[in-house]
C-alpha cells in the first residue's frame, strides 16, 4: 500500500464529511444520521472490494467476468457488421474505418438491451434484484422500495423505477431523492457496454472495473442520499422487503422485440443529447472566449476560459481527494469536471483520449478516473429521471423536482466515494487493476 492507497481511503471520510457539511450548513437538515446505514454501507462496499480486488478467489472471478463480457460484446458486434459493413469494424481490424461512435459503439445498446430483456423473461436479473433488495433492506434499515430499486439499478437506469411504481405516490421526500440518487449514482447494464466498447483498446480490463463499478455504486449512493436529505418521516416500507413490480413478456420473441426497442430509444436520447449539450457548450465557450478576450486586452493578461476549464478547476480538491496522482490531477479534474455538463460519454471518450496519447502518468490515474465516471450523474439525465419517475406517480411531481439538484449532488459524490473505494485498494500486481 502506498501513499496514494492511504489517501484514497482518507478521501471516503473527507467527502462523507463534505456531504454532511452540506446538508447541515446549506440545506439546514438538522435530522441526525442513520449511523446503521453508514457503516453498513461502507462496510458492505469495503468488504465487496476487499473480495474482488484482493483476495485471489474474488480476482480470478472478475477477472472471468470481465473476458466474458468483452467475449458477449464481440458478438454483439455481428449485426452491426451485418448491417453497416465496414463502418462497424472496430480499430484494429483489416478494413476499419476508425472508431466511429454511432456504428461501432451505439448499436451495442440494442443487443444488451435485448439481452436484459431476455434475462428479465427467464427471470434471471429478478432473482439477482431480490437478492440484493432483502440485503439492503434486512442490513441497512431502510425502506424495501427505495432498497429494490437502488438494487434494480445496478443492472437497469431509468427503467428501475417501474419496479417499484405502486410505492412512488406514497414515499417520502427522503426516499425520493433516493431513488434519484441511485439512478444517477450508477449506470445501465446496455449502456455499460457503449463504455467498455470506447475504452477496451487502450484500457482491456475496463469491464472488470466498470461491472464492480456498479455493485461499489449502489451502497454508496444510499449512503450520500441520506447524507444530503435524512429521513424525517415514517417510509410505508420501511424493513419491509417489497417484490419487483413488472409485466413480463408474453413470449421469448417479444421479450426481444421490446428490448430492442427500448434500445433504440436509449440510443436517440444519447445522440439528441449530445448534439444539444456539445452545441450549448460550444456556445458558452465562444461566449467565454470573447469575454477572456476583453479581460486580457484590458489587464494585458493572456487567460484562456472555457466551460470543461473552469469545471476542472471547480473539480481539482475533489480529484486530489479520490487518489489522483498530482501529475494527472489536471487532466483527470476536467475529464471527471465535464461529466456533469456532457455526460459520461463525451468523459469516457475523453478519457480513452488521453490514453491513446500516453497524457497520463500514471496507470492509476485512469483506473480511478473509470469509477469516478462510471454514473448517469449529469444534468441532461437528472432531466430524464425526473420526467420519467414524475410520470409514473403525477403527485409526486413537485415533491420529486424539488429534489432533484440534491440527489444530482449526492450521485456526483457517491461516484467520487466508489472511486475512492477503488483507489483504496489499487495495486499494480492485481489481476483485475493491474496494468
Amino acid at each position: 500500500m502506498d501513499i496514494y492507497n492511504l489517501v484514497s481511503f482518507a478521501g471516503i471520510f473527507v467527502l462523507l464529511a463534505i456531504a454532511w457539511a452540506l446538508s447541515r450548513f446549506v440545506f439546514k437538515n438538522t435530522r441526525k444520521m442513520n449511523w446503521h446505514l453508514l457503516g453498513w454501507a461502507l462496510g458492505l462496499q469495503l468488504i465487496f472490494a476487499l473480495f474482488i480486488f484482493v483476495i485471489p478467489a474474488g480476482v480470478i472471478l472478475f477477472q472471468a467476468i470481465n473476458d466474458l463480457a468483452v467475449t458477449v460484446l464481440g458478438t454483439a458486434s455481428a449485426g452491426a457488421q451485418f448491417v453497416f459493413g465496414s463502418l462497424a469494424l472496430a480499430p484494429g481490424v483489416q478494413g476499419s474505418l476508425g472508431f466511429i461512435l454511432a456504428f461501432q459503439a451505439f448499436p451495442t445498446i440494442v443487443f444488451f438491451s435485448a439481452l436484459v430483456a431476455v434475462l428479465y423473461y427467464y427471470n434471471v436479473l429478478p432473482f439477482i434484484i431480490r437478492q440484493f433488495a432483502w440485503l439492503f433492506t434486512r442490513v441497512m434499515r431502510i425502506s424495501g422500495a427505495e432498497a429494490l430499486c437502488a438494487a434494480s439499478n445496478i443492472f437497469v437506469g431509468v427503467e428501475s423505477a417501474f419496479t417499484i411504481k405502486p410505492h412512488i405516490d406514497k414515499m417520502t421526500r427522503s426516499e425520493l431523492c433516493t431513488i434519484l440518487t441511485a439512478g444517477m449514482a450508477t449506470v445501465a447494464s446496455n449502456v455499460l457496454a457503449l463504455y467498455v466498447f470506447t475504452l477496451q483498446t487502450q484500457f482491456p480490463s475496463i469491464a472488470g472495473h466498470l461491472i464492480s463499478a456498479s455493485f461499489l455504486s449502489a451502497p454508496a449512493a444510499l449512503v450520500m442520499s441520506k447524507l444530503i436529505l435524512p429521513e424525517t418521516g415514517i417510509p410505508q416500507t420501511l424493513g419491509r422487503v417489497v417484490d419487483i413490480h413488472y409485466e413480463r413478456d408474453a413470449n421469448l420473441f417479444e421479450a426481444i422485440i421490446n428490448g430492442s426497442a427500448s434500445g433504440l430509444k436509449v440510443i436517440f436520447s444519447i445522440v439528441a443529447l449530445l448534439i444539444a449539450v456539445m452545441g450549448l457548450v460550444a456556445l458558452v465557450d465562444l461566449i467565454l472566449g470573447s469575454t477572456a478576450g476583453m479581460v486580457n486586452q484590458w489587464m494585458g493578461t493572456s487567460m484562456d476560459w472555457s466551460l470543461k476549464l473552469l469545471l476542472g478547476y471547480i473539480f481539482y480538491p475533489f480529484t486530489l481527494i479520490i487518489g489522483i496522482p498530482l501529475a494527472d490531477a489536471g487532466i483527470i479534474s476536467r475529464i471527471i469536471g465535464e461529466r456533469i455538463i456532457l455526460t459520461e460519454v463525451a468523459s469516457y471518450q475523453d478519457l480513452a483520449l488521453a490514453l491513446a496519447q500516453n497524457s497520463l502518468t500514471h496507470p492509476r490515474s485512469a483506473v480511478v478516473a473509470a469509477y469516478a465516471l462510471c454514473g448517469f450523474a449529469h444534468v441532461a439525465s437528472m432531466a430524464i429521471f425526473v420526467g420519467g419517475i414524475s410520470a409514473l406517480a403525477p403527485k409526486q411531481t413537485a415533491a420529486i423536482s424539488g429534489v432533484a439538484v440534491k440527489a444530482l449532488i449526492a450521485a456526483t459524490f457517491a461516484c467520487l466515494m466508489t472511486a475512492c473505494v477503488a483507489g483504496t485498494f489499487y495495486t499494480n500486481n492485481s489481476l483485475l487493476l493491474g496494468n
